[in-house]
């Protein structure tokens, strides 16, 4: 047996603080080797990593953190919910989400307008604005799309006029593919809603794609910020690969941050155990759980990876089919 190291309080940076972490129990101890694991991943010659993004991220602040990953290509793919990327080009064209309260009157906010995500406000009337502004992207683009596309127009338009660096702005930068399956289930959808049917996003083209990128990539590395559609969407692509005869094994990195637990049965807290049993996992896979707050565990694991760099990274190629080459 190994024995605990109890963590010494002194003057040192992230790296050594989460390696510490992996030394001792519990969720800081998760919390750890969920660090070692992601730097293992970067330290591979050909892997793809692929983050799930679900929850309000942006709202609580997260925006920077999910940006900065991005950039540094400490994560490859991304698959969000739509709130998220809304919330996100909010930002991005200078409107504010706002300290507030969980204790609000939510009665005296829907009078003047405020939106309540939790302990976070947002004016109505500006996200209004951009559902306004979504219309009219959509309203501008012609055919059948899949999300990465579609995503990709608004970042095109809006990167013009940023007044921040974003999610959406920083991977069209890079050339890290953003996947919203379920983009209708969001102020990007509501926008959509108001233009005509000239632009139709196809999310079965989702699958196809996201497919291909897993299939080709030979390794890939998952990461779940919460759970949900994105989550799902990415460990289904297992499943998908193998019913096309691509010869697949499950991912074989996996991550989860999350605060939900298994024993209730819904997708958000199951394990990557019972993902195994799918194939949607692989069965040599290092792998950990983290349950604990993603506001919490995101800018700790960032700040422990600011040191790093990665070596080589995946690059897509979308024209003619979805190709996977390595720098």
């Amino acid at each position: 047996m190994i024995p605990t190291t109890p963590i010494e309080v002194k003057d040192r940076n992230f790296f050594d603080l989460l390696k510490s972490m992996s030394k001792t129990g519990f969720q800081g101890r998760k919390l750890g080797e969920a660090f070692e694991i992601w730097l293992e991943m970067l330290e591979e010659e050909k892997i793809t990593i692929l983050m799930g993004l679900a929850g309000a991220m942006v709202p609580a602040g997260m925006r920077r953190v999910i940006s900065w990953l991005i950039r540094n290509r400490f994560i490859d793919v991304l698959v969000s919910t739509g709130a998220n990327l809304f919330h996100d080009i909010h930002e991005a064209l200078g409107f504010k989400h706002y300290i507030g309260s969980e204790f609000a009157n939510d009665v005296e906010l829907f009078r003047e307008g405020i939106d309540r995500i939790y302990d976070i406000f947002a004016h109505e009337r500006e996200f209004n604005q951009i559902d306004f502004m979504i219309s009219r992207i959509f309203e501008e683009t012609e055919g059948v799309l899949s999300s990465r596309e579609i995503i990709e127009r608004i970042a095109e338009k809006i990167r013009k006029v940023a007044k921040e660096d974003s999610i959406v702005i920083s991977a069209y930068d890079v050339g890290v593919p953003i996947f919203c399956p379920a983009i209708a289930d969001s102020s990007i959808g509501i926008g959509a809603s108001l233009a005509s049917r000239r632009c139709i996003v196809d999310t079965i083209k989702d699958v196809e794609e996201l497919t291909e990128i897993v299939a080709k990539s030979g390794k890939t590395g998952v990461i779940y910020i919460g759970g949900g559609v994105p989550k799902n969407f990415i460990q289904q692509t297992e499943v998908v690969a193998r019913l096309k005869n691509y010869e697949v094994a499950g991912h074989e990195y996996a991550i989860q941050i999350t605060t939900d637990s298994p024993q209730f049965g819904g997708l958000s807290g199951c394990t990557f155990e019972e993902g195994i049993s799918w194939g949607k996992i692989s069965c040599r896979s290092k792998k950990v759980q983290v349950f604990v707050d993603a506001t919490i565990a995101l800018p700790i694991l960032a700040h422990g990876l600011m040191n790093t760099k990665r070596r080589n990274f995946p690059k897509f190629n979308f024209d003619g089919g979805v190709s996977v080459s390595f720098s």
